[in-house]
């Protein structure tokens, strides 16, 4: 067997000449060779275990930093199921508030007597406009705990508004009733004015404070306004009495009836039924002595039977 070297240099060559051995030798060295370097692989794998690269420490170490893993999990997820049950409780209250404030915007329109097709509190507000060129990027929703508190705080501040003019209303209101006027019968007639005229015992002239109203025994005497009744009882001349004091200086009285139906201390409202029409006291026939008083004195019924406000 030869083994022929070429050289770089000029393109010499050398040949070798392999006797028995060395080619023997040489056939089991290739023979032996890739055993030799399986072997030598196991016996590095053995090693590296015996280090721990593939031992059961790396697999309990893996199984560790997994069920870690895991528990971080569920922390995340218990603290967001956490915060989901809080922004649902939000949603809950903001649209308990929202309904609350439908029910007095609902209100307050009764009280306005405004036309309900305009403020409509179950339809969306109408919006819109021309489409026109874009001036700026996508619109990015914010993040939902902000819409909530800016939502919260909206409604806050619509609430004190609301509840403003809801008190605004109701004081209104509230002067409306104690506006002394109209008739205190529902049925009857005027029989007799205020001022001087001849007394009807007597035949003298005399000064009458009040109006009459005669009508049937028994029929309704209504207040004139609303207010607190301060009497409910007999007294000289008058008869049985009920007088009902209105504020602002104002008071009247309704005399001569046959029943009270009220009692003193109590809050009437106008056009309320205060007694039932009858005879007593000086009086001549079933009728109701009205007077109104204002600051004190009398003052002639009649500009405020028919009076209106201003």
């Amino acid at each position: 067997m030869n083994i022929i070297i070429v050289g770089q240099r000029h393109g010499r060559s050398k040949t070798f000449s392999l006797g028995p051995v060395a080619r023997w030798f040489l056939t089991f060295i290739l023979a032996v060779l890739p055993f030799s370097m399986g072997v030598a692989g196991y016996y590095l794998t053995m090693m590296l275990s015996d280090e721990g690269l593939f031992g059961p420490e790396t697999t309990k170490a893996w199984e560790l930093d997994l069920t870690q893993q895991r528990h971080q999990l569920n922390k995340i997820r218990e603290h967001t199921d956490v915060q989901l049950v809080g922004l649902t409780r939000n949603m809950a209250e903001l649209q308990a508030r929202l309904t609350r404030l439908d029910a007095l915007g609902e209100r307050l329109i009764v009280r306005s007597k405004l036309d309900k097709g305009e403020f409509n509190f179950g339809d969306t507000p109408a919006i819109g406009g021309p489409s026109l060129q874009d001036v700026g990027s996508i619109y990015q929703a914010p993040d939902i705990i902000t819409v909530l508190d800016e939502l919260s705080e909206q409604i806050d501040n619509r609430e004190q508004q609301l509840e403003v003019l809801d008190r605004i209303l109701g004081e209104k209101k509230i002067t409306s009733d104690t506006f002394v006027a109209g008739l205190p019968i529902k049925k009857g007639w005027m029989s007799s004015r205020y001022g001087m005229r001849t007394d009807p015992f007597t035949g003298r002239l005399a000064w009458h404070a009040g109006v009459d109203f005669a009508g049937k025994s028994g029929s309704d005497i209504v207040s004139v306004a609303s207010g607190v009744v301060t009497w409910a009882s007999k007294r000289s001349g008058y008869g049985l009495l009920v007088e009902v004091n209105h504020g602002n200086g104002y008071k009247t009285r309704y005399a001569h009836c046959d029943e009270s139906i009220v009692k003193v201390g109590d809050v009437v409202r106008k056009n309320q039924v205060l007694a039932l029409m009858g005879s007593t006291g000086r009086s001549t026939g079933p009728h109701v002595h009205f007077e109104v008083y204002k600051n004190g004195r009398t003052v002639d019924p009649a500009s405020y039977i028919h009076r209106t406000r201003r």
